[in-house]
């Protein structure tokens, strides 16, 4: 039975609502037809990541023997989504409806299954610019796509960049938090030459000899995600209302992971770091009367200047 686009909005919206209760909060900020979209980006997102990291909506991530083959999947359904063709799986027919509806650039989706490609070679990062290039193509290139949902144009890449920003704030957060986690699964995005300036030994961070030392690592992406947070903030001074509150929530409620990973210190992994339902409720409350105010328009050079002083 093909599906209608109110089954597979319906889908996204379950997917949403199941993979990620911070995202599903924000994107009840956004005008209808922006929070459907945001529900069918997400919704294939969500699948293609499931799918890269044998998860289950994004919990219960484990070790999977046929990388290559689940990119395949990931390339080729995404291809028949492109193509306007049916796809059995409406997480893919999903893109479909949102990059006819919004005419979201190729490249960018492009970009984001290249984040999947890297985790199918086992990349780790060599250099604190490979960590932000894997950072760009698993979340920047999204928010790039987001802000297009939003009814930025493509032409206008000081405000892509700015959402470039948001993306890197979250993954570095996301970083910082699942070191546990990534590490069981075999994965370590802590750039080698971070861990060669700590002397730590390749795959012995998380032994409890060198937790110290992680710490202070951890502190460092932390610190890197507040700085593009900041940033992004200029960034969404430039959409309208109730998109910047969405926004701005969700950099809010996202934020908060890693200031509590910071908070933590050697305990940030004892237990999974979240941002609690009053907390996000506040963060909605917050970002209502920060979409309000003006935001000066600081260059990015600048941000990074400021933050570096601090």
């Amino acid at each position: 039975m093909t599906m209608t686009r109110a089954d597979i909005v319906a889908h996204a919206r379950d997917s949403i609502a199941k993979g990620s209760k911070s995202f599903a909060l924000a994107s009840k900020l956004f005008d209808p037809q922006t929070r459907e979209h945001a529900w069918l980006l997400y919704a294939w997102c969500r699948r293609c990541d499931d799918l890269a990291d044998g998860q289950d909506m994004g919990h219960g991530m484990a070790y999977v023997d046929d990388p290559g083959a689940r990119l395949e999947e990931i390339r080729r359904e995404t291809q028949c989504a492109l193509d306007g063709e049916t796809c059995e799986d409406p997480a893919f027919s999903a893109l479909g409806i949102v990059t006819s509806e919004c005419n979201l650039p190729r490249r960018y989706i492009d970009d984001v299954i290249e984040g999947f490609a890297l985790d199918a070679r086992d990349w780790r990062p060599r250099t604190e610019n490979d960590l932000y290039q894997y950072c760009y193509h698993v979340a920047g290139a999204v928010g790039r796509l987001m802000a297009i949902i939003m009814g930025v144009s493509p032409q206008d890449t000081k405000t892509l960049d700015r959402a470039t920003d948001l993306g890197l704030a979250f993954q570095l957060a996301n970083i910082a938090r699942d070191l546990e986690e990534d590490d069981a699964a075999g994965r370590c995005y802590l750039p080698e030459e971070w861990l060669a300036e700590m002397d730590i030994p390749p795959g012995q961070h998380m032994k409890p000899p060198f937790r110290d030392r992680l710490v202070i690592l951890a502190q460092r992406l932390c610190d890197n995600a507040e700085l593009y947070e900041a940033s992004a903030r200029v960034g969404a001074a430039r959409l309208p209302f109730r998109s910047r509150w969405a926004v701005l929530a969700a950099a809010g409620i996202y934020g908060d992971i890693a200031r509590e990973v910071r908070t933590r210190g050697a305990h940030a992994w004892d237990h999974r770091a979240v941002t609690g339902r009053a907390s996000k409720i506040g963060w909605v409350a917050k970002a209502s009367t920060q979409a309000l105010r003006p935001v000066p328009d600081i260059s990015r050079e600048m941000l990074w200047t400021h933050y570096g002083d601090n």
